[in-house]
């Protein structure tokens, strides 16, 4: 008896995932750096589980057709969903996993580095001044404060930051370890000297900082996106760091990845980007390809997986 088929939409997922999922299928793997959308269409059909990679290439209906009703579940590598038409999941009755929390420590990690390197100016050199602001006794925003927002919370107790205010649908009992107030979108951007993008990119964030965010954002504050970079209206963010609307700005995600050389972004002295390593350490991205390996056996034996997306 044949064993299930599953497509690997990249061969850069971790080996000891990858092991793993040998283990137990035949597993489709492309073997070029960067797949494009008509070359994982191509190895589609037939398939059985598929574990997808790649949060900027879209898991649409186009894609579930050319699998075929056999396809039993899907798993991503990451832990947000937005590159997924989950109803359409949901209509087909398929499961889905991904990576909740895994990846918070990394990335809180990474938010606090950038925030250390556009504060101070440690990579550039403005005229022989630098900008560089006290982080002790900052207002600081958070928006979006769930797992990585409140991870980035903790970690900032060490700096001695007077107040954080955060925004979302709801308030969160959590918030009260860390003294946070639950304050409107508006409030937090008027109010906050730093501000760390931590959400999902939804409809609803699509583009969240625009130009009216930015009027609205102090001169003297900066802006710290470690989620997605369509949360931001790039050209509103290149034109407010141009003219001094806002002080400084550190990405870990940008609107086209992989980063191009030519945009703006890269030859502004006040924005320091890096290209989208929040969850790039060993552990963290082993832990995540392995859950997601977890997440699709489970889904092909037709069981509960560990981290099901709900």
């Amino acid at each position: 008896m044949s064993r299930p088929r599953v497509l690997v939409t990249h061969h850069q997922v971790q080996p000891v995932a990858l092991e793993l999922l040998r283990e137990h299928y035949d597993v489709i793997v492309p073997q070029v750096d960067f797949p494009s959308r008509a070359k994982i269409l191509e190895l589609c059909p037939g398939i059985d589980g598929l574990l997808w990679t790649n949060y900027k290439l879209k898991l649409d209906r186009e894609v579930l057709d050319a699998c075929g009703p056999q396809l039993r579940a899907i798993s991503v590598t990451m832990n947000g969903v937005d590159c997924v038409d989950t109803e359409e999941l949901t209509r087909r009755k398929i499961p889905l996993g991904h990576t909740p929390f895994i990846p918070n420590n990394a990335v809180a990690d990474l938010a606090i580095g950038l925030m250390v390197a556009a504060n101070d100016g440690l990579l550039r050199f403005c005229g022989g001044r630098y900008s560089r602001q006290s982080i002790q006794g900052s207002t600081v925003g958070i928006v979006g404060f769930g797992g990585i927002g409140q991870v980035v919370a903790r970690r900032l107790q060490g700096f001695n930051i007077g107040t954080i205010l955060y925004s979302g649908r709801s308030p969160k009992t959590s918030a009260d370890r860390f003294n946070a107030q639950h304050v409107p979108f508006e409030e937090l951007l008027a109010r906050s000297d730093i501000i760390f993008i931590s959400c999902p990119l939804n409809e609803a964030t699509r583009g969240l900082f625009d130009r009216n965010a930015f009027a609205t954002m102090k001169s003297s504050a900066i802006l710290i996106n470690i989620s997605r970079g369509a949360i931001v209206d790039e050209p509103a963010l290149i034109d407010a760091l141009k003219s001094g609307q806002i002080r400084a700005a550190g990405l870990d995600t940008v609107t086209t990845e992989p980063f191009t050389p030519d945009s703006e972004l890269f030859h502004l002295p006040n924005c320091v980007i890096v290209p989208h390593l929040g969850t790039a350490t060993k552990r963290t991205r082993d832990e995540m390809a392995v859950r997601a390996v977890e997440n699709l056996i489970h889904g092909l034996r037709n069981e509960t997986m560990p981290s099901q997306f709900q």
